[in-house]
């Protein structure tokens, strides 16, 4: 597909590893990710030096940055984690070494253990050029405010790169008494993940972050989240109207977080009201590009991109300026 951009960049674009590594782990996906396991979906996810890049030709992407498919590693002991983590992290940079005007890389890590997460963060962006980590949702329960964490969001701010919240599935009680309840196994199973409950999941992350003050303690943090911001930009002036500084203890209004402290890719949701609503919120300069790749159509997203009603200039920061910007490309 042609197209006027100077460039494009997809931020939030997913692969998986061969077989050998991740029988080596026993590893096996769980069954509220299944839906989505069809043959052309996991040929997409392992295929990725042919027919990943003839797809991005034929669409006009001219970059993705990489990222395990979600979930995988989180039910691992943390040695397993540490030793799966480097793997999987030293086969992307293989990839990318073959390809480095084609791909980049979001880093896997051992989050059981935040130190050594940090450890092999800081390995991965110092010998390979990774551009951040992309975390898979809450980790048994907690979430990145929790202060198991705080080595992790150092670390982070530290080696001045973002933090990618990717979804996962809600903690088991959650799906239990808001998703399962009285509804079919596969309506339940899809509306606790792509359908709603892994966006809700994914806000309320981000929104935890800020109330337990996250940012004022790591003002220089930033983070990724996709789908357009999970429906958070909907929920800012309320937000700011029902939980002021004053209540929160906060140094400023929870809007302003999201703004400075976070953002946004389109992962898949080529929608326009959507779209505006976040543009509206929090302008061009917070918004980036995705595909959602292979879980979405490249061409729908680039189709998309062209189709938004703002303009070119604005259009050429999310296509690739703002990624170039805050993943230091």
């Amino acid at each position: 597909m042609r197209n006027n951009f100077k460039k494009i960049i997809a931020l939030e674009e997913h692969l998986s590893v061969p077989d050998k590594i991740t029988k080596k782990y026993k590893m096996v996906p769980p069954s509220a990710f299944s839906y989505a396991q069809d043959p052309d979906i996991k040929r997409r996810l392992l295929d990725i030096e042919t027919l990943r890049i003839s797809e991005m030709n034929e669409a006009g992407v001219d970059l993705q940055v990489l990222s395990l498919v979600a979930p995988g590693k989180e039910q691992l002991d943390i040695e397993e984690a540490v030793a799966f983590s480097r793997e999987v992290n030293d086969y992307v940079a293989d990839i990318i070494m073959k390809h480095p005007e084609r791909f980049a890389a979001f880093a896997t890590l051992p989050i059981a253990d935040p130190e050594k997460a940090v450890d092999e963060l800081e390995r991965i962006v110092k010998q390979y050029n990774f551009k951040g980590a992309m975390i898979s949702g809450n980790y048994k329960g907690k979430y990145l405010d929790d202060p198991f964490f705080e080595p992790l969001l150092q670390g982070a701010e530290d080696l001045g790169v973002p933090i990618y919240l990717h979804p996962n599935v809600p903690p088991t009680p959650v799906f239990e008494a808001y998703y399962k309840n009285g509804l079919r196994k596969e309506v339940a199973i899809v509306f606790s993940t792509a359908g709603f409950g892994w966006h809700i999941d994914t806000a309320v992350h981000v929104l935890r972050m800020i109330l337990a003050g996250v940012f004022d303690r790591h003002p220089k943090l930033q983070v990724i989240i996709g789908h357009l911001g999970e429906g958070v930009s909907f929920f800012m002036e309320r937000l700011d109207r029902v939980l002021p500084p004053r209540l929160t203890g906060l140094e400023k209004p929870i809007s302003a977080y999201l703004k400075e402290n976070v953002s946004y890719t389109i992962s898949g949701f080529n929608f326009i009201p959507a779209f505006l609503d976040l543009y509206m919120h929090v302008g061009a300069e917070r918004i980036m590009f995705s595909t959602d790749y292979p879980y979405s159509s490249m061409k729908e997203a680039v189709q998309f991109l062209h189709q938004l009603p703002i303009s070119d200039k604005d259009k050429e920061k999310i296509a690739h300026e703002n990624a170039e910007r805050l993943l230091r490309f």
